[in-house]
């Protein structure tokens, strides 16, 4: 593994001595235990702690199959889905595994007793299968999290309908939450240039899925001039989901839950900002009631910041605790696009503030191929930001993921992994130079 980063940090190592490089037989990573998948039985989910159940394992290197690269992890980040995985909720992933080894004879080798996690990564292409043409050793990268094996006409016309779509390092193993990781070679996109390895490996799945929620016409469809409600405005979706608002002529309404979390969304250019513990608003009365007086005080202050119009689109994702709220908030004819749910998956909401206001909700889940291309591209052309707020080293994943879990966190939290320290992996500093601000916007620098 030495020799691998030693290649990596020269700088100027050819693909074909990345190519002789050996690999080795087993490398680190973040693992989950199918033994362990009961050991938070009857605890609240909020209790369930991450650092006990998320442990670096030595792993045994996959077999590389036909259509797979292998990629040096440079570094990664925790989405919620790891969070998930974590905690065992709601269901275990080894579920998953099994059934997707199920699938194929090569398939079979995801169905093991440990799940290697993590669906970001910024890397460099170490070995690829047959078949792979588009890429070589040495290649910079970065990766997208959509799996899917293409054998059925019906994700041809859009990947996510594939009823083999999988999300790699959730319903996958082998994530990027390690030294090495397997992934599909059309998972691979180039990594912007301008970004460290940690930063360029930050956006990759939030930065998709907001794309495809918001801008998509498989999404909202967002058009210039919408005001569109950002729930967790600062987060690591909702960051994201800010800027396309603002990159598109929209106008964002930003939730957020703090004064520090609100001056990042003025940084990043937005106006139009909710404190909810401010406001204080109590959606639920109790755990089977909601509050409709609480959702017409929330529609109120919208209101007052828009000058009397109420959003056109709401970018809902905590689900639960907010999504009668959102679905009262819409304006007549408008969308909720839905995705995540954070506060819980079971949503309630008044069905005559839909269907006779003519509104629609929409369920969004990652982006398809060329969605995650397109996201991507505007990175790396300056256009969208990392939102990157904390690196923790791969030793530390399970605080890391804490962070996530009990929303400590702005923005992404990456996590080093073979990468020695931050700040590396940077190729073209005048472009750098030039958008300095808004990527270390979320770092309170």
């Amino acid at each position: 593994m030495q020799q691998i980063l030693d290649a990596i940090l020269a700088g100027d190592t050819s693909s074909e001595d990345y190519a002789a490089l050996e690999l080795p037989a087993s490398y680190r990573g973040a693992t989950v235990r199918k033994d362990e998948a009961e050991m938070f039985e009857g605890v609240a989910s909020r209790d369930k702690d991450p650092r006990k159940s998320l442990h670096i394992d030595e792993v045994d290197l996959p077999e590389l199959g036909p259509g797979e690269a292998i990629v040096a992890v440079m570094a990664s980040a925790i989405n919620y889905n790891t969070v998930w995985t974590s905690i065992f909720e709601p269901v275990s992933t080894f579920g998953f595994l099994e059934r997707y080894g199920r699938v194929s004879p090569l398939s079979k080798r995801h169905d093991l007793p440990y799940h290697v996690v993590g669906s970001d990564l910024a890397g460099v292409v170490i070995k690829t299968g047959l078949g792979v043409h588009s890429w070589k050793p040495g290649d910079e990268v970065v990766a997208h999290c959509l799996s899917v094996e293409l054998e059925s006409p019906d994700g041809h016309g859009d990947t996510m309908m594939d009823p083999e779509q999988r999300i790699w390092g959730f319903e996958t193993n082998f994530g990027g939450l390690a030294e090495l990781a397997l992934v599909k070679s059309n998972q691979l996109m180039p990594k912007p240039d301008h970004l460290t390895w940690e930063e360029a490996a930050s956006p990759g799945l939030v930065n998709s899925t907001a794309y495809r929620q918001l801008v998509s016409r498989n999404g909202a469809g967002m058009k210039q001039g919408d005001n569109v409600l950002i729930w967790g405005a600062s987060g690591g979706l909702g960051g994201f989901a800010t800027q396309y608002a603002l990159n598109g002529g929209a106008v964002p309404v930003c939730v957020v839950s703090s004064d520090e979390k609100a001056e990042i969304c003025r940084k990043m250019g937005a106006e139009l900002i909710i404190n909810r513990s401010e406001a204080g608003y109590a959606f639920w009365k109790d755990e089977h009631t909601q509050d409709q007086k609480e959702w017409r005080r929330f529609g109120g202050d919208i209101r007052a910041l828009t000058g009397g119009e109420d959003v056109d689109i709401v970018f809902e994702h905590p689900g639960r605790e907010t999504f009668g709220a959102s679905v009262y908030a819409a304006r007549k004819g408008g969308t909720i696009v839905t995705c995540a749910s954070t506060s819980g998956y079971l949503h309630q909401y008044d069905n005559r503030y839909l269907w006779m206001n003519l509104k629609r909700i929409i369920g969004s889940h990652f982006a398809n191929y060329r969605e995650s291309w397109e996201a991507n591209r505007l990175i790396a052309k300056g256009m969208i930001h990392p939102t990157l707020s904390r690196t923790y080293g791969l030793e530390d994943v399970g605080q890391a993921a804490l962070d996530v879990h009990h929303n400590k966190h702005q923005g992404k939290v990456g996590v080093l992994c073979l990468a020695p320290e931050e700040g590396l992996g940077v190729r073209d500093e005048e472009k750098r130079a030039q958008h300095l601000t808004q990527i270390n916007a979320f770092r309170g620098v």
